[in-house]
């Protein structure tokens, strides 16, 4: 991707302010126009002391010049504060666009992702793009109208003097072309070891009671050094390349400013310029100058802000993997009859994970899902709010396919409380609330007492709005199981999803939580992963999975009298009691 084409795409965030973008680029534009007048006032001013010896043109000359600095001071604040709060406003938006793009992408994304890449786009690469979208912009545009007039005042005064100022430009330009295009390189490069750092910094944080309990501190340090030390070095080479390119560039031009003092010496010697019309020289030299190596910066600073947006376009361009159909109309209500019929699914296109999967599950039957590791037991679960899509074969609620509905509106209908519980960083309160926005401070805790959860709640002086930590760390795992089933009651979902956890607890929080989940599975179409004996008795029905595929449907005796995988998973003592 071209800077011109990276440039045309990050100004594109500007289109719904162009009434306040056309204002500041006015008033940029009229700053730098009155600013180029300041070096011929200058030789007026200098003209009449010394060449007219006339005090009241002096004088005059000085109030215009007043004049000229307190209408240039006011238009460039207007101009630099609009095109400011623009660069901030269009930079929240593609913050806002990124954000929801993220979650318009599908489990498959996340899944081959590391968090840490993640939110390093979100946050350090649109922080780069700032800075090309903020005050750049109305510096461009003030350094271009310098530049652009100063050639052409400077052409005016003395054609000869200024031919002095063109044997630098195929420098420049040779030299901008080829330091840009590895400036821009680089800043990809450490935009790239930069969402490596945070990834590393993002992991081990999150697995702190890992990491100590392994006591891998100084090895997790170590690693965090590693990676951090690799950016400083990508980072030292842009800034060594960069600061190359800037210094030759002021160089080549102190070396003109030395032809410019000594030809224009020999101009006004010869009666060809004034002295007044060699100090306005001299300044439009100087604004040149300074534009010049504005400019140069501006131009390192564009190629490092396209270096992060090609990164933030690669995440705008991604084409989610689970889309809704044109056509797409929202569920109906669900009563909860499931069929799965014939579905093939492999996340890869290469190794199967289901196998032609036919069930038929009628409203409130309890389904519990066995089978060894890697059976395709979750992946079955998954297929059904649609996080992935069948290969081929169908999965209807109701007799609707669900490829044909709005992925919301089924979603809505749905519970899943899985093996992993994640809980905000927030309160109890908000926690459980999250299974339906809306809802009363009454009904969060109606469905924490069904959840057996109310009475550890209140227990906290706080109670219901005491802050649980980062991903409830403060809660032991019963209680923020307790906390995903009072969440899923709140929202009242016709199917219910569940990737059943209670091994890893002790016998006095199974039971509770044991309780909380039967009364969560009443009257409601249920798919269980089924990790506990007790549950598995009390299904509607066992579907036992193998490399997967269905190979036993039944309920506990009959399946222990065929005498099959299932009998088989049972003696090995797959399933505690």
């Amino acid at each position: 991707m071209t800077l011109t084409t990276v440039l045309k795409r990050i100004y594109g965030f500007t289109r719904p302010y162009r009434s306040r973008l056309a204002l500041a680029l006015l008033s940029s534009m009229v700053a730098s126009l009155l600013w180029l007048t300041v070096p011929l006032g200058l030789r007026e001013l200098l003209d009449a002391v010394f060449e007219v010896g006339d005090r009241s043109l002096l004088n005059t000359i000085a109030l215009v010049l007043l004049g000229i600095f307190v209408l240039q001071a006011a238009f460039g604040f207007a101009g630099s504060y609009i095109l400011e709060w623009i660069g901030e406003r269009m930079v929240t938006d593609l913050r806002m666009s990124l954000y929801k793009q993220l979650h318009r992408l599908g489990l498959k994304f996340f899944s081959e992702q590391r968090l840490g890449e993640i939110t390093s786009r979100l946050t350090n690469d649109v922080g780069s793009v700032r800075s090309a979208a903020t005050s750049s912009l109305s510096e461009a545009l003030t350094q271009t109208i310098s530049l652009v007039g100063s050639l052409g005042l400077m052409v005016a005064l003395n054609w000869r003097l200024s031919a002095v100022i063109f044997i630098t430009v195929p420098f420049v330009t040779i030299a901008t072309r080829y330091f840009g295009e590895k400036i821009k390189k680089l800043s990809r490069t450490v935009q790239d070891r930069l969402a490596d750092t945070t990834s590393i910094a993002e992991e081990s944080l999150s697995a702190v009671r890992e990491v100590k309990s392994f006591a891998r501190e100084t090895f997790e340090t170590d690693r965090y050094n590693t990676s951090a030390e690799t950016l400083f070095q990508t980072a030292r080479q842009r800034a060594l390349l960069s600061n190359i390119f800037w210094s030759s560039i002021g160089f080549s031009f102190l070396l003109l400013m030395v032809m410019i003092f000594w030809f224009g010496g020999t101009e006004v010697l010869a009666g060809r310029l004034t002295t007044g019309d060699l100090v306005a020289f001299i300044f439009y030299a100087f604004n040149i100058a300074r534009s010049v190596g504005g400019m140069s910066r501006l131009y390192t600073t564009f190629n490092t802000a396209a270096g992060a947006s090609e990164r933030i376009f690669e995440l705008l361009d991604s084409v989610p993997e689970i889309n809704d159909q044109p056509d797409a109309v929202p569920m109906p209500s669900i009563n909860g009859q499931v069929s799965l019929n014939n579905v093939n699914f492999s996340y890869d296109d290469k190794r199967p994970i289901l196998s032609d999967i036919s069930l038929q599950v009628s409203p409130g039957e309890l389904i519990a899902v066995v089978g060894a590791s890697g059976a395709g037991k979750t992946t079955l679960l998954n297929l059904i709010p649609r996080f992935y899509d069948v290969n081929s074969g169908s999965i209807t609620i109701d007799g609707i396919d669900i490829r044909t509905v709005t992925q919301q509106s089924l979603r809505a209908q749905i519970g899943l409380v899985p093996q992993e519980i994640h809980l905000f960083g927030s309160s109890i309160l908000e926690n459980i609330r999250y299974g339906k926005l809306d809802a009363t401070k009454e009904e969060v805790i109606e469905a924490a007492k069904a959840a057996n959860a109310h009475e550890f709640i209140s227990d906290y002086p706080e109670s219901y709005e005491a802050q649980i930590g980062e991903r409830g760390v403060k809660l032991s795992g019963g209680q923020r199981q307790r906390i995903a089933i009072a969440r899923a009651i709140l929202k009242n979902p016709a199917i219910l999803l569940l990737d059943e956890a209670t091994s890893a607890l002790d016998s006095e929080s199974e039971a509770v939580v044991q309780e909380a989940l039967e009364r969560l599975m009443q009257n409601r179409t249920s798919f269980v992963i089924a990790h506990r004996l007790s549950t598995i008795r009390s299904a509607s029905r066992i579907v036992v999975l193998e490399s997967g595929r269905i190979v036993e449907v039944g309920n506990h005796e009959q399946l222990l009298l065929q005498n099959g995988v299932y009998a088989r998973l049972h003696s090995m003592q797959e399933f505690a009691t």
